[in-house]
Formats: structure tokens, C-alpha cells, sequence
């Protein structure tokens, strides 16, 4: 599916771009072509990212933003309206682990912390972003979830029923696109070296684990011009897609 520049011309939105996962699918983008608009907290993140879409020769948009504030992606998407009039790929990569405990024993307002990032602001963003994905020729939205959604383990409560509300929403969200040249889907990223996965498996050595470079163009595939898949889940320890 890949080609060296198939996103040359288009506009690509990536949250939670500072690092990780995000950072390297906004730098994959920029490497096929892709204007970057490159969503996070973390501003000097950001500028290293621009530094190193600056070196493969392509461009960035940076957007300093807390996705807790619905009123600022509300602004951002009358900005790439303004600018553009179209969006051509949304990765929706930002999101938060959480604490790691019983369900009784979280606090009310961890909950609603990693509630609002994982599953309130993806939905401020199809909110937001839906009618520009519709006015552009081919545009895709893909949202990182995890596994965790469907295994549910003990003490994993919180961050598994964000995810499981995430890949239910975009399941929804397919369906209504059936008749648009919009695709959307869920991208499973399985196991990789994150500042997450450290946070959730502080024993385990993180040299065992994939970077989130070699897993970066497998993600950034599922806004490709040419993928015809819609409401499935791709899921990369398989490198299929499935059911949602």
C-alpha cells in the first residue's frame, strides 16, 4: 500500500505528537508528503518534531493543545477550515493510561481525566473535524485503541472502557460515512517502548520492545488515499484487519 510520497499535497492532523507513537506517525506522514498538523502539551516535543520534518523536506503546522479543551479543537477546526477547507487524514493518537487499580478504588476524578482525553475529546474531534474529512477526495481517520478493550484484564478497568468506548464510537461513526469517501478505523499498535508502557510495566526491560518507529508506517497506511477498508479494526500482532 505504501509509496514514497502518496500523502504530497495533503493535509494530516496527529494528536499526541510530541512523542511515542505520534511523534513518529506525524513523522511518517511528513516523510510521504504530508503538511503536518501536529497536536500536543508538550511544546518543546513539538519543535523536535518540526526540526525533523523540516530535515526530510516536508512542513508542520504546530498546535499546542490540552484535547481536555473542546472549546480549543472547536477553534482549531474553524482555523484548518480557514487555511486549508479540508482535512485529508486525522491519526488520533493521543491518550492516557491512568492508574492501574481495583474500579472501586479509583477516584472520581481520575476517571473523568482519562475519560475525557481517551473518549470525550476523540468525539470533540469528529465533531469538529467531520465535515473538512468529508471535503476532501479521500479522507481517512484512524484512532489508536487497544487490545485492552476486548481482554478487559483485572485492574485494567478504566483504561480497557475508554477503549472499549472508542472503538464503539468509531464503529458507529463508519457506519454513517458508508455513503461518503470518508473511511475510519481502529489501529490495535499492540506492545511497543513507550513512556505509557513503561508507566504500566515499570519491571520490564524496554529494550525487549519494539520503538514506536517500526510501527509508525503501518499506522500511517490506514490514511492512505487508497485504503478501501471502513469500521474495521487493524491490529498489528495479527497484521490484519477483523471485526470491531
Amino acid at each position: 500500500m505504501t509509496e514514497s510520497k502518496e500523502l504530497t499535497g495533503k493535509v494530516v492532523l496527529v494528536t499526541g505528537a510530541s512523542r511515542g507513537i505520534g511523534y513518529q506517525a506525524a513523522l511518517e506522514a511528513a516523510r510521504r508528503g504530508a503538511h503536518v498538523i501536529a497536536v500536543a502539551r508538550t511544546v518543546g516535543g513539538l519543535e523536535e518534531l518540526d526540526d525533523e520534518i523540516q530535515e526530510a523536506g516536508a512542513s508542520a503546522t504546530l498546535v499546542p493543545l490540552d484535547l481536555r479543551d473542546g472549546d480549543a479543537i472547536d477553534r482549531l477546526g474553524a482555523a484548518i477550515f480557514e487555511r486549508w477547507g479540508h482535512l485529508d487524514g486525522l491519526v488520533a493518537n493521543a491518550g492516557l493510561l491512568g492508574v492501574l487499580s481495583p474500579m472501586a478504588h479509583i477516584k472520581p476524578d481520575e476517571f473523568d481525566k482519562v475519560m475525557a482525553v481517551n473518549v470525550t475529546a476523540n468525539y470533540r474531534l469528529l465533531r469538529s473535524l467531520d465535515l473538512l474529512l468529508r471535503q476532501s477526495e479521500a479522507g481517512r481517520a484512524v484512532f489508536v485503541s487497544s487490545g485492552v478493550a476486548r481482554s478487559a484484564k483485572p485492574f485494567w478497568g478504566l483504561y480497557a472502557a475508554t477503549k472499549a468506548a472508542l472503538d464503539a464510537m468509531v464503529k458507529s461513526y463508519a457506519g454513517e460515512l458508508s455513503q461518503s469517501n470518508v473511511k475510519a478505523n481502529i489501529f490495535y499498535p499492540g506492545i511497543v517502548r513507550t513512556a505509557m508502557r513503561a508507566k504500566a510495566m515499570p519491571g520490564e526491560d524496554p529494550n525487549t520492545l519494539p520503538q514506536p518507529s517500526a510501527i509508525a508506517p503501518q499506522l500511517i497506511d490506514l490514511i492512505s488515499p487508497k485504503l478501501t477498508e471502513n469500521g474495521k479494526l487493524f491490529d498489528i500482532t495479527t497484521g490484519t484487519f477483523g471485526e470491531l
